[in-house]
């Protein structure tokens, strides 16, 4: 992470180094003197935070972060995800991941981005004279909801990682020592950072814009009250703090949000934000566009072209849909290819599919490849990343923990399950406190396919390993999940190569 400070510097103070090369017509230089001035600035920094969120269109491989790769390192590496492309992506998908591969890296890169732009504009929005205390306050607690935001998925990942926040712009801009090893930080230590965060982001953040005085529209896909406490609430059901993670339920409960009416409807491209919506990455074709539906979209279907399949849900997990469950009819699986073949399931065990036939080694999803929305290159898909149904089965899940099954959770779990018309579980007296777990584990894999959950939420009910090394051995692949040696990937061999302090000993080399 030194080198993203290098990279500030060389930024802010390398412009005049060339001046004997070339005099080229300059505006303006961006400098310490120049960069945070007006209240446009810091909007501009704080906008450009959000942008890490995922990459910018225009440039070559726009699904980094929450436009898609995240999916490759959350479900991927799980019974629900797979891909039929080799290389890096095809070993996550089989669970045989090493140092070396390059979604590793990836992750690393793109999150620890979103977390040095956050300190950057941390560091220089509170010294800004033209700015109010109350603009202060609200580009802050935006910035710390995004900080937090980048360490829950860094700890997630990788556990103890690098601690960087403003204090780190300071002391670089005071006393540089980029040759200075950085340890890695306890993910306790980390965890109190984000809290931090999250608490002053939820006292200061709106819990709307539609009033909003320093913004002059509905910005919606801003964090908001709402989305801090949802993803503090999510650290507290990480951290087995079911209390703290119920009382949060609680109170985002009163914001008003609620369920989308249909489940397909929630992810129709045309739907950027609606009541289930608490927290996105949004994305407009025309502006900020990402290739999304190339990688979730089928091959060879005539109503979805050209798209890649690249990450598509395993047949073993669709397989566990009821028939009735809408959400088993977000997938292209069965269809008239534009190559005249039928595109099917295979019968199990057969690979040899008959004349006319084509069986696919896995299903694409409907989710993120809208028919009805682009269909060019770049699209303009919303990724959800916090959303009110997951409320909903955190709170079933909490409520579980502190007292067995109950009618209230079982009716959350109900709610969740009725809007897909999905048949309801039973009474409380027909589970048990293990049995109803497994079932809000099933549930929320049905709902939140490949929307970066099921990684983590098969670690936090201690299933990782039973769950897919289940599923390795029923597709005839390698079990090879061992915990607690899984529960983190192994740090990038790139970063180990320049940072000694970091070293994958009780993990994956």
């Amino acid at each position: 992470m030194k080198y993203a400070y290098i990279a500030l510097t060389t930024l802010l103070l390398g412009a005049t180094s060339c001046k004997k090369l070339v005099e080229p017509k300059v505006n303006s230089y961006l400098t310490d003197a120049n960069a945070f001035i007006t209240l446009s600035d810091a909007k501009a920094a704080v906008n450009g935070v959000y942008s890490r969120l995922k990459q910018p269109s225009g440039r070559s491989d726009a699904w980094m972060y929450y436009a898609g790769f995240q999916v490759t390192i959350s479900d991927l590496t799980t019974d629900v995800g797979h891909a039929t492309s080799a290389g890096d992506v095809s070993l996550m998908a089989d669970c045989q991941w090493a140092s070396s591969n390059t979604y590793l890296a990836f992750a690393w890169q793109h999150q620890y981005k979103l977390v040095t732009d956050a300190n950057i504009a941390m560091y220089y929005i509170p010294r800004m004279t033209s700015v109010t205390d109350e603009q202060k306050n609200q580009f802050v607690a935006e910035l710390k909801f995004l900080r937090a935001l980048g360490y829950v998925d860094l700890t997630d990942a990788f556990g103890p990682v690098i601690l960087v926040t403003d204090k780190t712009v300071e002391q670089n801009h005071t006393s540089p020592d980029y040759n200075a090893p950085l340890p890695t930080t306890s993910v306790a230590e980390i965890n109190s950072l984000i809290i931090s965060d999250l608490e002053f982001a939820a006292q200061h953040l709106p819990a709307n814009y539609t009033s909003s005085t320093i913004y002059s529209t509905n910005d919606i896909g801003r964090a908001t009250k709402g989305a801090a406490m949802s993803l503090l609430c999510k650290l507290y059901m990480r951290e087995h703090q079911w209390q703290k993670a119920l009382d949060l339920t609680t109170e985002i409960m009163k914001l008003g949000y609620g369920l989308y009416p249909s489940y397909a409807g929630l992810f129709a491209e045309k739907n950027k934000w609606c009541q289930e919506s608490i927290f996105s990455a949004l994305a407009d074709p025309l502006n900020d566009a990402v290739e999304i539906m190339n990688h979730f979209g089928p091959i060879n279907n005539p109503v979805v072209t050209d798209r890649w399949q690249y990450f598509a849900l395993t047949w073993y997990f669709w397989n566990t849909f009821a028939a009735n469950d809408d959400r088993k009819q977000m997938f292209y699986y069965d269809y008239i290819g534009t190559d005249g073949l039928h595109y099917v399931q295979g019968p199990p065990g057969q690979t040899n599919p008959p004349a006319g036939y084509y069986y696919m080694a896995d299903v694409a999803t409907t989710k993120f490849a809208d028919p009805k929305g682009s269909t060019t290159y770049y699209d303009g898909h919303v990724f959800p990343i916090l959303r009110y149904a997951d409320i909903l089965l955190c709170r079933a899940e909490a409520l579980n923990e502190l007292n067995g099954p109950t009618t209230e959770a079982i009716d959350l779990i109900n709610q969740v399950k009725s809007r897909s018309h999905a048949t309801g579980l039973g009474a409380p007296g027909t589970f048990t406190k293990e049995t109803l777990r497994d079932a809000i584990l099933q549930e929320r894999g049905w709902e939140f396919f490949f929307e970066c959950k099921r990684r983590q939420d098969l670690i936090r009910m201690n299933k990782y390993e039973t769950v897919v090394n289940k599923y390795l051995t029923a597709v005839g692949k390698t079990a090879t999940i061992s915990m607690p040696r899984d529960k983190y990937f192994s740090y990038p061999q790139a970063q180990i190569d320049i940072n000694k302090t970091l070293n994958n000993n009780d993990r994956r080399h």
